[in-house]
């Protein structure tokens, strides 16, 4: 039989783990391995192995010596072998068949689609508890036959798979906890219902980068297709009504939402963001990656009530009406403007004169002297400038420092200057 063309499996190893490159460590956390081999192989003793394989972007096509990869490979637990260019699954088989303890295998970007996986091939991966197929353009037909060979997938990764729709599998996955699908082009709630009835055990589902346009289920169906999960990542989805946010409360166990990115949301300041969603999710304890700490559950429900408030009753939300029978008819925060006062109207006294005057708080004490000189008729360094507050009890207070400002002082309307030539 003709052996495929390009670099082996076994080929790569040996280059990249060789004592040349990848040379033999002591020490704990090292995660280093030497291996036993058969009596007289040629590989014996040479390659040092962690349990950990990366061989990713290495060329590819092939296995190699299948008795020597289950030499070296016996401890191995995780394997990536993406952006390779492994286009045979029997190829793969031999690979992973002679990998006993593998747990997490990444093919990723491998033109897998080329070739047809067969049940006899797929059952290679049995033991296989997590498995990245990221642009790997692999079919749902392929995803189904691995599905019923892998009693313990846990984790399952399909993005970048050019998916518009979802095909359902003859056979529910109850196993299955993480599903990674992002970046594809679901966008029918039809084709993502499909995967709560595959996975009805699923504890996370990543949506990012589908354009879902809308989440069409009725409350108890929503529940009876998502009864365990606890995570849902929404980001940059079409989203645009609240009512999908809403329905987001049907899943029994969701804690964790993420929504960035969503056309609804785009109006909205990012504290209105934030607020709003959390007082519609009152189960969720985290949100955008953030946790909800406390104090900020009652805080949104309370921006919620104020925020529509003024809407009409037949226009509010449910969710309003619920929250003003738990905290009441709020009152409207009062609006404080902040900002510093940027002038004030003085009455400046010199000798018997008394002048009222517009000054900028905002000046120094230097910049005030030069405003006052046209009006006491005197150079600025023979000024001598005092400030009464008029509500202070400590008396007036020199402004001799040309470089403060004026706003330190805490000027205000009505209150008084007094300028007197300095006595030599």
């Amino acid at each position: 039989m003709e052996q495929p063309r390009g670099r082996s499996f076994m080929q790569v190893l040996c280059e990249k783990y060789s004592p040349e490159n990848f040379p033999y460590r002591r020490g704990p956390g090292m995660g280093v391995h030497v291996p036993a081999t058969p009596q007289g192989s040629p590989m014996k003793d040479r390659l040092n192995l962690p349990s950990v394989l990366v061989l990713n972007s290495c060329g590819i096509t092939c296995a190699g010596d299948e008795n020597e990869i289950a030499a070296f490979c016996a401890h191995v637990s995780e394997l990536d072998l993406s952006d390779n260019k492994l286009e045979d699954w029997h190829e793969v088989s031999k690979i992973v068949s002679n990998v006993p303890h593998l747990e997490f295998l990444n093919l990723s970007s491998n033109p897998l689609n080329l070739s047809v996986l067969e049940r006899g091939c797929a059952g290679s991966f049995a033991g296989v508890r997590k498995l990245v197929l990221n642009n790997s353009k692999a079919s749902w037909e392929t995803v189904h036959t691995l599905l019923q060979e892998l009693p313990e997938l846990e984790e399952l990764f399909l993005c970048l798979n050019d998916y518009k729709t979802v095909s359902c599998s003859p056979v529910c996955c109850h196993s299955l906890k993480l599903l990674h699908i992002t970046d594809n082009n679901l966008q029918d709630w039809t084709e993502i219902r499909k995967l709560g009835v595959m996975f009805p055990s699923l504890d996370t589902l990543i949506l990012a980068n589908n354009y879902l346009t809308t989440i069409e289920d009725s409350e108890d169906s929503l529940a009876r297709l998502f009864p365990n999960l606890r995570s849902i990542s929404l980001h940059k989805s079409g989203l645009h009504c609240w009512e999908d946010i809403d329905k987001l409360n049907s899943f029994p166990k969701l804690e964790e939402v993420r929504l960035l990115g969503i056309p609804l949301l785009q109006p909205y300041t990012n504290e209105e963001r934030r607020k709003l969603v959390i007082a519609r999710l009152p189960s969720i304890s985290k949100l955008n990656g953030s946790v909800i700490v406390e104090g900020e559950r009652e805080d949104s429900e309370r921006f919620f009530i104020r925020y529509y408030m003024d809407f009409p009753q037949e226009e509010a939300p449910f969710r309003y009406h619920k929250l003003v029978t738990k905290y009441g008819k709020l009152e409207k925060l009062a609006v404080v403007d902040l900002r510093p006062q940027s002038s004030a109207k003085v009455e400046v006294h010199f000798k018997d004169q008394v002048e009222e005057m517009d000054i900028r708080l905002d000046q120094t004490v230097a910049e005030l002297k030069k405003q006052l000189k046209p009006l006491v008729q005197l150079p600025t360094s023979s000024m001598m400038v005092t400030y009464l507050d008029h509500e202070a009890p400590f008396g007036p207070e020199e402004m001799k420092y040309n470089s403060r400002a004026l706003h330190s002082y805490g000027i205000r309307d009505g209150d008084k200057i007094y300028v007197e030539p300095k006595t030599k």
